[in-house]
């Protein structure tokens, strides 16, 4: 028997594995860095939509989605913070000289701009 052949009909190469032909299946490779917005995202599809999830998973398409959710997610975030903060007024001045009314600010938008992405994108 020959060590392994391709099949002309499906492009799939076989190997000879004992006395069985088995398929050469390679993985594309995708190692996007996943943030925070994609691990969130991820345990939203494996908890909410099982079958999406499954579906992205068999199709080796699941870390390209999460990147991908993950820059919009931080994208958006980042344009909703800088908005808000240029609306209300706070600056580096503020900063400067009430540092904890600044802070209140700050976390005050970021909460804010969180639960605008978390509601639009996850």
């Amino acid at each position: 028997m020959k060590k392994g052949y391709t099949d002309k009909k499906t492009g799939i190469s076989y190997t000879l594995v004992g006395d069985v032909y088995l398929p050469n299946l390679v993985l594309p490779h995708s190692d996007y860095e996943i943030g925070v917005w994609g691990q969130r995202y991820l345990e939203y599809i494996k908890t909410h939509r099982k079958p999406f999830y499954t579906s992205l998973k068999m199709q080796c398409k699941l870390n390209e989605h999460l990147h991908e959710i993950d820059v919009r997610a931080s994208e958006m975030y980042e344009r909703i913070v800088t908005r808000l903060a240029k609306q209300e007024g706070i600056t580096e001045q503020l900063k400067a000289e009430d540092m904890m009314a600044w802070v209140q600010a700050m976390n005050n938008i970021s909460n804010r701009a969180r639960e605008v992405v978390w509601n639009e994108i996850i």
